[in-house]
C-alpha cells in the first residue's frame, strides 16, 4: 500500500511540473492592435506603403532606410516580404532571386546572409544605392523604436511559424500584422499566434462569410478587400461586424489616380476604405489628409 500511494505521488508531481508549460504559454497577451484598428477608431494610418515604398528615386524597396525616408513625411504602415536565406536568416526581399533588387544575381535561399551583404540594393529605376538587404529582426528593432506598424507578406519558402517566432522574440506583437492570402493561411496564423492582428482576403461577401465559419474571431481580422472597387455594401457590411476594410490601389487604381487625379483617393476612402494601401503613399496621403 505504502509503495502504491508512493508511486501516485511520485506520478502527480511528474505531471504537475509537464502541465505547467502549457499553462505559461496560453498566457499570451494580446496586440494592442487588435483594439487599435477598429473603424470607429481614427488614430491608425490609413495609408499602406506597398513594400516598403516603390517607385522612388534612389531608394529601393524593402530597404530599412526607405521606411525610415517615408516615415519622417507621413503617418503609414509599411507592407513588407519576409525571405529566407541559406542559413536560416529572415530578411527582406519580395522575389525568389536577388537579381532585380540588388548588384549580386541567384535564389536568395542559395544564398547565406553574409553572401548577401557583399551586394548593394538598386532602386526601380537600376541605381545602385549604398543600402544592403536588411534583417528582419532589424527592421522590428526600429518599428518598435519608432512605434510603426508592419503588415508581413510571408513567402511561399518561409514558415508562418518562423515569422510568428520572430516577432514574439523581439516583442513586437504590437507594431505587427500578419498577411494571408486565403482561409487556410488564415486558419494557421491565428491558430499559431491568436494574439495578432491577421489581414485576411475579404474581396466580396462569399469570401467574408468562409471566414465567419471560422474560428478566427472578428477581431483578429483586418480586411483587404483586393485590388479592384467592391461594392459600398461589402464595406458597411465589414463595418457592421466591427472589421476595418483595406483598399490596393497598387496597380491599375494608382495609374488611374494618377491620370484622373488624386481626389479619387478621397472618393474611395468615402466609398468604405479605411486605409489604403499603395505605390503612390506621398500623393495618396495629402489627397485623404
Amino acid at each position: 500500500m505504502k509503495h502504491l500511494l508512493l508511486i501516485i505521488t511520485i506520478c502527480t508531481i511528474v505531471g504537475c511540473k509537464q502541465t505547467k508549460p502549457q499553462h505559461a504559454t496560453s498566457q499570451v497577451e494580446a496586440s494592442r492592435l487588435l483594439e487599435l484598428f477598429k473603424p470607429s477608431h481614427a488614430d491608425y494610418p490609413n495609408i499602406s506603403v506597398h513594400r516598403g515604398g516603390k517607385g522612388l528615386v534612389n531608394y529601393p524597396e524593402n530597404c530599412l532606410e526607405t521606411l525610415e525616408y517615408i516615415n519622417d513625411s507621413i503617418d503609414a504602415i509599411y507592407e513588407i516580404d519576409v525571405a529566407q536565406t541559406k542559413d536560416g536568416q529572415l530578411v527582406l526581399l519580395h522575389d525568389n532571386s536577388i537579381d532585380r533588387t540588388t548588384t549580386g544575381s541567384g535564389k536568395v535561399s542559395d544564398l547565406t546572409y553574409n553572401e548577401l551583404k557583399t551586394f548593394n540594393l538598386v532602386d526601380d529605376f537600376g541605381n545602385e544605392t549604398a543600402f544592403k538587404i536588411p534583417l528582419f529582426s532589424q527592421v522590428l528593432a526600429w518599428c518598435k523604436k519608432e512605434n510603426v506598424i508592419l503588415t508581413i507578406d510571408i513567402k511561399k519558402s518561409v514558415r508562418q511559424e518562423t515569422v510568428i517566432n520572430t516577432i514574439r522574440e523581439a516583442k513586437a506583437e504590437d507594431i505587427s500584422i500578419i498577411i494571408t492570402y486565403d482561409i487556410e493561411q488564415a486558419k494557421s496564423a491565428y491558430k499559431l499566434a491568436p494574439e495578432l492582428l491577421i489581414s485576411v482576403a475579404a474581396r466580396n461577401n462569399v469570401e467574408f462569410d468562409r471566414l465567419l465559419k471560422t474560428e478566427i474571431p472578428l477581431r483578429n481580422m483586418l480586411a483587404f478587400t483586393g485590388t479592384k472597387l467592391s461594392e459600398a455594401s461589402l464595406f458597411k457590411r465589414l463595418h457592421h461586424n466591427n472589421v476595418v476594410c483595406m483598399l490596393g490601389t497598387l496597380g491599375n487604381l494608382d495609374k488611374r489616380a494618377e491620370a484622373r487625379g488624386d481626389k479619387l483617393y478621397r472618393e474611395w476612402k468615402a466609398n468604405g476604405a479605411d486605409i489604403i494601401a499603395t505605390d503612390r503613399p506621398f500623393e495618396a496621403f495629402k489627397a485623404i489628409n
